[in-house]
């Protein structure tokens, strides 16, 4: 079994990818009997009390994806328009944590958000107008356009689905979860080649 630290990837009950949740969460819904059914690897055994009467002590077992109970209607009407929340850490982990200038790898601390048409220009803070940029070529680059600038963007920004977003916001994604949410990613989606790159 692993460290208490791995999340648990939670889902509806047609498998549709919800969020993360912490072991505490899913203990839960497994006592209020809210889990479906489970995929993946079994991460957490967690021993309760003991039951006075029977005298046997209570034991949940955690998978690595927990089914829940219940669909998400707004999600469902909102698939086609759906944009999330836009930070830094999932554009840095959108973009491989590349400078998308000159293609160098950064820790995150040396990464920074580059708007590919700036603000000052009439540009917005939205995720197709966003890439992952080193502070030198943030600097370098300034208040231009790429082509202003002479710097050659190497990839197309692209907004997140819910389900890439929900694998942008996991911390450690395991094997099985990171399985289990390529196949919700679109066929086209950038993401399937730079998770090849990745590994």
């Amino acid at each position: 079994m692993l460290a208490l630290h791995h999340q648990v990837l939670r889902t509806d009950v047609s498998g549709m990818p919800l969020e993360w949740v912490g072991y505490q969460d899913a203990v839960r819904l497994y006592h209020l009997e809210q889990v479906a059914y489970t995929c993946g690897t079994l991460l957490y055994r967690v021993h309760g009390g003991i039951n006075a009467r029977t005298g046997q002590r209570s034991v949940i077992e955690v998978n690595s994806i927990i089914a829940t109970y219940g669909r998400n209607h707004a999600l469902t009407k909102l698939r086609d328009c759906y944009a999330p929340p836009l930070n830094n850490p999932a554009l840095f982990k959108r973009d491989s944590q590349l400078c998308l200038y000159c293609g160098g790898p950064f820790r995150p601390q040396d990464l920074s958000r580059d708007h590919v048409t700036p603000i000052i220009q009439g540009g917005m803070d939205v995720w197709n107008n966003v890439v992952t940029a080193c502070r030198r070529c943030n600097n370098h680059k300034a208040g231009r356009t790429p082509e202003q600038a002479g710097m050659e963007l190497l990839a197309v920004p692209f907004v997140p689905t819910h389900a890439e977003y929900i694998y942008l916001q996991g911390r450690r994604v395991l094997a099985d979860q990171m399985e289990f949410l390529r196949a919700h990613f679109p066929r086209s989606s950038p993401l399937h080649e730079r998770l090849k790159l990745a590994t």
